[in-house]
């Protein structure tokens, strides 16, 4: 899956970037305590003992954006909806907290897997993860 870079401010986490490298400015900070938290429950849900986050968002967006980030957070673990349901537009694409605000749940409404930050493979993977239990863990 690769490296995952958490970003948090004060009032919680601001982004998750697959790439593994924070945006330019942001200072390394191991012992926030959101980010600890985040990462502790992101471990949890890569071993499947976590499906629901609980982690203090900060949601930056237009009033649209957070309106369908916060639609994507009701779409259930190993659950799917199509873009058609959800009509997200191009708001899912710009969603800065992958995983946790979960929009690898959201596929085409052929059934097709369709976009992802993080890859196609990953979406796959992901989805994988929280519908079939014998599927190893990474």
């Amino acid at each position: 899956m690769g490296t995952l870079a958490l970003v948090a401010g004060e009032e919680g986490l601001e982004q998750i970037r697959f790439e593994g490298t924070p945006p330019s400015g942001a200072i390394p900070c191991a012992d926030h305590p959101v980010l600890i938290e985040t990462r502790r429950q992101l471990d949890a849900y890569f071993d499947r003992e976590l499906r629901d986050f609980d982690i203090p968002l900060v949601l930056k967006g237009t009033p649209f954006q957070i309106l369908v980030w916060r639609a994507l957070q009701q779409i259930p673990y190993g659950a799917t909806s199509s873009y058609a349901e959800q009509a997200v537009g191009t708001a899912n694409g710009r969603n800065p907290i992958p995983i946790v605000i979960p929009c690898h749940r959201v596929i085409g409404s052929n059934g097709k897997l369709t976009g992802f930050g993080g890859g196609l493979p990953l979406k796959r993977y992901l989805l994988d993860l929280e519908t079939n239990p014998r599927l190893p863990l990474i």
